[in-house]
């Protein structure tokens, strides 16, 4: 099954490999027979589906993520196999779409107004104020 990333970006189901093993957490008996964790690798240096740009991005951004160019997620949250196949697939959509995504804009740095410095101190006097009420009395 291709996984759909983006509307314009889809990955070929013949690039994503999978692995399964034990899962730990419930189960019972079941657990221990039952290869439920999904581990989905997808190799984002060779790929076909991305273009040359978007392959630059994603090696920038998912830089330490990634090993020898190989992006991998893993889903143990549910006890079924099927289910972990899912969240692995949506986990790594996810993941993609995120690196892919346009940078924000980067912040302006702005003045505190002079009401919120104001509120600020008034709210810090306060709290001097009750503390020093908690103090032993003073012995003269």
């Amino acid at each position: 099954m291709d996984l759909e990333v983006l509307p314009e970006l889809t990955i070929p189901a013949s690039e994503l490999r999978w692995r399964f093993s034990r899962s730990s957490g419930p189960g019972g008996q079941h657990v221990n027979t039952s290869d439920s964790r999904a581990e989905l690798s997808w190799n984002a240096k060779n790929s076909l589906a991305i273009s040359d740009s978007q392959r630059l991005i994603l090696l920038s951004r998912l830089g330490p993520r990634l090993t020898a160019g190989v992006v991998t997620v893993t889903a143990s949250e549910q006890r079924s196999q099927l289910r972990n196949r899912e969240i692995a697939l949506a986990k790594l959509a996810d993941l993609v779409a995120g690196a892919l995504a346009p940078a924000p804009p980067d912040r302006r740095a702005t003045k505190p107004t002079r009401g919120s410095t104001r509120r600020r101190l008034v709210a810090k006097k306060q709290r001097s104020t009750t503390k020093q009420q908690r103090r032993r009395p003073a012995a003269e």
